[in-house]
């Protein structure tokens, strides 16, 4: 059969290419070799894969010296009687400005609410009182002073929640007006100090009279102390985280 070709094609002389090749249409020279197309100088071969190696912890900034830890916060209770010095006592040591919650006294707590024949009070505790003190760099005491009335009572509970300890504060001339508090922290088995407050520096009976009007045994501390000053509340807090420690302490070595 007869070969057949489009007439636009010239025909190729012979030992030559055809115009229609590949060489004819980009222009590669006839006859001659092929020519590779330039390339850039070859670079190196990348380096062979190697898995990460564990880094160093940076070292620590001597300049800054090393992190100091936050201070242990202790959460203690202020308790007692119905105007026996409870704000006084937290608002004498707190480092801030204590949170309180007074309000007026009105002639329709008369009868009800006694602060005593020698108080010039006109202001009562309807929630709580609230402070805190920094002991040092381990320790920091939040301090939460319980309303006196007892028709506020409902509250202790849950003031008392997550407490170490707490200070009784007592009125040596009414000691009828802190039997409540002993017999909760009792109830409750939490270490509590008693301390009696003194007024205008005066106790209307010593201490030993006081310990066996209110039946408490040996074993929990009463001190005396002045709600004013700021020294001997620290003092008498102190002796409320001891009895705290030493219950622990005995606690963990059963």
């Amino acid at each position: 059969m007869d070969s057949v070709r489009s007439p636009e094609w010239p025909v190729a002389p012979l030992g030559g290419l055809a115009a229609n090749s590949a060489s004819a249409r980009y222009g590669q020279p006839v006859g001659g070799p092929p020519t590779a197309p330039p390339h850039p100088p070859s670079a190196p071969p990348p380096p062979p894969y190697r898995p990460p190696t564990a880094t160093a912890p940076p070292a620590p900034d001597t300049r800054t010296g090393p992190a100091v830890a936050p201070p242990i916060p202790v959460k203690l209770l202020i308790a007692g009687g119905f105007g026996v010095g409870k704000t006084t006592t937290v608002g004498a040591i707190s480092e801030i400005a204590p949170l309180t919650t007074e309000a007026e006294m009105t002639s329709a707590g008369i009868g009800v609410d006694d602060p005593g024949t020698h108080s010039a009070k006109t202001t009562t505790t309807v929630a709580m009182d609230f402070g805190c003190v920094t002991i040092d760099r381990s320790l920091k005491l939040y301090l939460f002073g319980t309303p006196g009335q007892h028709r506020f009572g409902f509250m202790w509970d849950d003031l008392a929640r997550g407490a170490l300890g707490a200070l009784v504060v007592v009125d040596s001339s009414r000691l009828d007006d802190c039997y409540p508090a002993i017999d909760f922290f009792e109830r409750a088995r939490l270490p509590f100090v008693v301390g009696v407050n003194t007024f205008d520096g005066r106790l209307t009976h010593e201490l030993g009279a006081i310990r066996w009007a209110l039946a408490i045994g040996d074993h929990v501390p009463l001190v005396q102390f002045d709600a004013r000053d700021r020294l001997s509340v620290r003092d008498a807090l102190l002796v409320v985280l001891d009895r705290a420690l030493d219950r622990a302490v005995r606690e963990k070595g059963v």
